[in-house]
This record gives C-alpha cells, structure tokens and sequence, in this order.
C-alpha cells in the first residue's frame, strides 16, 4: 500500500477514536449517560480489537511474533472491569502511535526524497542557434543543450563552451559548488550556477545520473527493512514478563482490576516503533553523507560488518591515468616542451590517454597550441602538426621509438620530425583518502581487509602496500572474485565488496553487502550495489560503516529505554498505586520517549568524524 495511503488511513482511525471519545464525553459529563458512553467506546474498541486481531493472525502467517496481543488484551481487560475510560485512552494511544510511526517516517526520509521532488523535465536543445525545449526522455546522446543560470542540468554531458559554478549537493552532499570549465562533466540534477553553459549529452536521460539516483531512491523506499522483525526477539519475554506480573498481581490482590491495570501499561509500542523509525532515520542521515542505502537490512549488515573487500581501478584508485614522468630523448626539448607539444596533438582525442595529458597541460598552466593535419591510427597513435613540427605519438613502434619503459607501466612516445625525442609514462593514482579510509574501517572494528583486481599481482601489491591493505588477490576474473567472496569463512561475515565497473556487478551482488561508487561507475554497479557512493570519495565506505554502527545502536537502546520504563510502570501498576486511566495516560510518554530516542540516528554526531 502507497505510503501516503496509509498515513491517511492511520489518521482517520485516530480522528475517528478521537470523535468516538469526545462523544462520550459529552455523554456521560454533560448528560449523566454513563451506559451510552460505555457502549460508544466498547463499539470502536470493539471494532479496533478485530481489526488488530486479523492484523496479528496475517503477522503470525508470515512467521513473525508480533505484539499486537498486548494491546488487545489491555482493551478487553479494561472494558471488562469497567475502566472504559482507560480502554478509551489505549485506544487514543494506539491509533495515535501508528500516526506518529508514519509522521515520524515520513519526516526522516525527507532527503530521500527530496531527489523525486526536483526532477528535471525538460531540456533545451540547440539546432545551431535555435532553442528548442524537449521532454528530457527525447533528448539524445551527441545533442547539444543550454542549461540557464539557476537550472538543473537535466541530462549527463560533458561541458562545450562556458563556465559556471554547479551545485552538486542534492548529489553527493558536498555542499560547496564545483567550477565547471569546458570539458568537465556534469551530472544531470546539479543546479547550474549563475552563468549558462553548452554541454554534449553523453547519457540518454533514463540512463543519467539523476534517472540512477531516483531509481535507487524509489527502491530503498519500497523495500522492508529486516531488523522490524529483530524488535520480536524481545516481543516474546516481554509479552511473558507483562502477563506474569499482571497474573501474579491479580493472584496477590484477588482484584482483576489490577491485571488490567498492569496490561495497561505494558504497551507494545517501543517495539513496534522504535526500531523501524531508527532505521529510516540512519538511511535519512546515510544520504546526507552521500550515500543511499537501499533497505534496513542493510544498515545491519553493514553494522556488523567484519571484513571489507575493494576492487582496484577506479575504487582505490582514482580510476584515471595521471602523468607519471616525462623524459626526452633529445636535448633540444625539455619536459615541459614535450607536454606542451603532445597535449596540443592531443587535445581533440576522447581518448583516456589524451585526456589525461590535456589535464596534466591545464593543471600546470600550460597552453595549448593549434593543431593541424590531425590524422589517428586505430590502436596506434596519432600524427598531428603543431607549430610547423610534425609529431607522432603513440606506440614505440608507431613513433620509431626505442621501447624502454617497464611493462607495469603505459607510456605513449614521441617523435618530432621523424626523430625520437621523448617519452611520456601514467601511472594509476592511489586515492589520497584510501590510507585514512582503511585506518578508519579498522578503528571501526573491520578485521578483514582485502583487495580483488584483475591487475597485475605486482601492480595490485604496490597500490595495496599504500593504501595499507595486506590481503591482495590479483589476475582475478569476475567468476574469480565471487568464488572468493563465497569461500569466505563465516566468522569473517558479513563482508562488504567496494566496486564501480560493470565486471564488479557479480561480485557485489555476491557478497553480503554491495556497495558501488556511483559517481562515476557504472550503471550496472549501482543496480546490483545495496548502497551507493554519490560522492567520488572512497573515505564515505567507512562513514557508511560508521553511520549503521550508531543507528543500530540508538535502534537497540530505543527498544530497550521503552522496555525498562514499561516493566518498572508494570511493577508500580501491580501494586495499585497506578489507576487504569493514569496508567494509559503514561504510556503515551513511554511511546514518545522511544519515538525520540530512535529520532536520534537522524543526526550526525559532533564527535564523530564521518566525513573523514
């Protein structure tokens, strides 16, 4: 049933008691009608009982233990010793709770959805200098579109002509804007800044970032969350504990008065709200750090977790081939002139080795000249003229170049009218935050940390070694890591694999917990992920790990601060001192003091550092 739907069912069954109980009031205290008052709160009860009995017995098919007895048990005890008041607030306190279960929800996953709320719908394509606006669905990959100052960005596309500052936060949480110059990325759902920019759509709609973002969003909304079911392993003592207290003080008293009374205040509701609100609440406070956790299941698991496995490229890594070194051949050209040379070549390629160079040119300021007679040898290289020199650049082979670079390493070489005159070597970037991430995930109580790659074992070693990551398996294929995943010993579980390309989609459906680095991975990685990393940033794996940690324990405390109150109001209640009505009134304060304290795992803790 549609959230919505319920809520507003909920509703009318508290305005509905609400209506019943003002009228009977009315009845007895403004007409002396004592009987009709009775008997207007003995039908709604009455008809509130059968409906929570036929929801216990649909609870007790499904193979849960639920609660619910308690509080038919309370109603039929206090109308049948003539506390109908009493049973009047039970029933205020009932279909009040469930309100407030689905008001208390509603308001803790406001940020996850808040990315359904500002969808954008069209966009504005341009047919040379024409503007039309199109219903993003229509628009294809390779258009051109105008995004105005203070609009979402509707599709994927990698900027054209302008610049502008974007804010990316309703993304990856970063609340500070991104300056985006021609050749950048964006991502459909940012908000353009103050200034309009052209870009190239690189993703149909339904594939973009946004589109990803809502799906995923639309799935942890609709999915039940595990640990609901966790509150039952108290339900059973604690109905046993209720009922023994209230048999005992009926016993000691010979007044059946008295089990009502204890009935009364053993209200199931820290069970059946705590946890659920408290886990909704730690999912709210995991998208504001960037990460969307599809189902409460979940954040046990990853509460739990003992062992972390990450793949290489693209998670330690930056997944982007940085310049490593530079080196001429020819005394005539510096280091700086073999970049400058070569970039210029390049700077019209897609190709990752090209932009790579382009981007090493513009983070030393360097500028670019005009190319000419640009022509590309598929899995070559390229031969380009630039400043009245002939280049080739590519493979020692292509180039004419003596090979001399190791075979760990990818190098491009260069020849400048038809002479050798330098080389060029990449290396993949570790993450800065990967050392920080791991001490982080230890501190955290992770025992186990290891790395699956495709790549070269002595590749794999030497980035594992500096990200402090001792277990490395390396030349590993996609039926290779989830064989491994699998053999892993129980007592090394739950384990969470840390993924973003399509050959890691197996492995994190196979593991206990998936977990993909959206931003710039793969659709298939965030499909097959339970939770996904908005913000490129690896050190959110140990925030997401961290945040789960505190909800389940804030879930837990909850259900047992609301326990503790019930059976010390239980014991006072079976002496006597507590009458029915008082006692219905009271667990009105019990069930907010639990509602409250599961509210907790909403917010971020001063003293933590879960933004590392």
């Amino acid at each position: 049933m549609d959230e919505e739907v319920i809520f507003m069912t909920n509703f009318k069954k508290f305005v509905l008691v609400l209506a019943v109980g003002a009228a009977a009031l009315v009845a007895e205290f403004g007409f002396g009608q004592s009987a009709v008052a009775f008997w207007l709160i003995v039908i709604v009860g009455g008809l509130t009982t059968i409906s929570m009995f036929i929801g216990m017995i649909e609870t007790l098919r499904s193979g849960k233990y639920g609660v619910d007895i308690l509080a038919i048990t309370a109603i039929i005890a206090t109308l049948a010793v003539g506390e109908y008041w009493a049973s009047l607030m039970v029933l205020v306190m009932l279909t009040g709770g469930d309100s407030l279960e689905d008001y208390a929800g509603k308001q803790a996953g406001r940020e996850l959805s808040a990315l359904l709320d500002n969808s954008p719908q069209i966009a504005h394509v341009l047919t040379g200098e024409t503007i039309r606006d199109l219903p993003v669905d229509e628009v294809t990959v390779g258009a051109l579109v105008l995004v105005k100052p203070g609009e979402v960005v509707p599709v994927d596309g990698r900027v054209s002509a302008g610049s502008s500052f974007v804010d990316e936060a309703s993304l990856t949480g970063e609340s500070k804007p991104v300056d985006k110059q021609p050749g950048d990325e964006l991502m459909s759902g940012s908000l353009n800044g103050d200034a309009p920019l052209r870009f190239t759509v690189t993703k149909k709609a339904a594939d973009s970032q946004y589109q990803t973002l809502v799906k995923l969003v639309k799935e942890s909304q609709t999915k039940p969350a595990r640990f609901v079911r966790l509150a039952d392993r108290y339900a059973v003592p604690f109905t046993a504990v209720a009922y023994l207290i209230g048999g005992v003080a009926w016993f000691v008293s010979k007044d059946p008065v008295r089990f009502a009374e204890v009935l009364v205040v053993a209200s199931p509701c820290p069970l059946i709200l705590a946890a659920p609100i408290a886990l909704v609440a730690g999912m709210s406070r995991s998208s504001r750090n960037g990460i969307v956790v599809k189902t409460g299941t979940t954040i046990e698991k990853l509460a739990e977790t003992k062992s972390v496995a990450f793949d290489k490229t693209g998670t330690i890594t930056a997944g982007s081939l940085s310049v490593n070194e530079i080196r001429s051949f020819d005394g005539r050209y510096t280091a700086a002139d073999l970049l400058q040379l070569s970039a210029s070549a390049e700077q019209e390629s897609n190709h990752i080795l090209a932009r790579s160079l382009t981007q090493e040119a513009k983070a030393r300021k360097t500028a670019l000249l005009p190319v000419s007679e640009l022509a590309e040898s598929t899995g070559q290289g390229i031969t380009a003229t630039v400043a009245g020199q002939q280049l080739k650049i590519g493979k020692a082979a292509f180039a004419g170049c003596p090979e001399s670079h190791r075979e760990d390493q990818t190098a491009v070489y260069i020849a400048i009218d038809g002479i050798a005159a330098g080389r060029i070597t990449f290396a993949d970037i570790l993450r800065p935050e990967a050392p920080t991430t791991m001490t982080a995930l230890r501190q955290a109580g992770v025992q186990h940390i290891k790395m699956l790659t495709g790549d070269h074992q002595r590749i794999a070693e030497k980035i594992a070694g500096r990200a402090g990551i001792t277990e490395v398996h390396a030349e590993c294929l996609p039926a290779d890591k989830i064989r491994i995943i699998q053999e892993t010993a129980s007592d090394e579980r739950p384990l969470v694999m840390v993924g973003d390309g399509v050959n890691d989609a197996p492995a994190l459906a196979a593991a206990d917990v998936g977990i993909a680095m959206g931003a710039h991975g793969s659709t298939a990685a965030s499909e097959s992920a339970d939770a996904v990393i908005l913000k490129d940033d690896l050190s959110r794996v140990a925030t997401a790990v961290t945040v789960a940690q505190d909800t389940m324990k804030i879930a837990r405390q909850s259900v047992l601060i609301g326990i503790f109150i019930c059976v010390v109001l239980m014991l006072i209640a079976a002496t006597g001192i507590i009458p029915a009505l008082l006692g219905a009134a009271l667990q009105e304060v019990v069930d907010t003091v639990s509602i409250l304290s599961a509210l907790r795992a909403k917010n971020d803790r001063s003293n933590q550092k879960l933004r590392i």
